[in-house]
């Protein structure tokens, strides 16, 4: 049964990868090129996986992996945005959580430890 969602769960990843690639992004999304769009949509893709995750993690470092992922994602985000929007203050938002999540995760470890932040 766990082999079966498995490969459920990557038929449906391989679609969706699949119909972002082979359909038009320009009719998906209204961006200045098709490269920033399919990336924006592989990016929306990734972090509904990692939301997945964070949701049915089995564990705790699961979860923090999860959110680990989803920081660097955002910073992709705030990376993509910055190129069409042409707004620089988005590669600042992008450092400025990058550094959040760093410390956050190295917070959260600790506490996963089970050990006190002066250790």
């Amino acid at each position: 049964m766990k082999r079966m969602r498995y490969f459920t769960g990557l038929a449906v990843i391989i679609i969706i990868a699949a119909v972002i690639l082979y359909c038009p992004a320009r009719s998906i999304i209204r961006w200045q090129s098709e490269f920033l769009g399919r990336a924006f949509l592989f990016l929306l893709l990734s972090a509904s996986m990692c939301l997945y995750r964070v949701l049915r993690g089995p564990t705790a470092p699961d979860r923090a992996v999860a959110i680990d992922m989803l920081g660097i994602l955002i910073v992709g985000f705030c990376a993509i945005l910055c190129i069409p929007t042409g707004r620089d203050w988005y590669i600042d938002i992008g450092i400025a959580w990058a550094l959040q999540s760093f410390i956050g995760i190295m917070a959260l470890a600790k506490y996963l430890e089970g050990k006190d932040f002066d250790e």
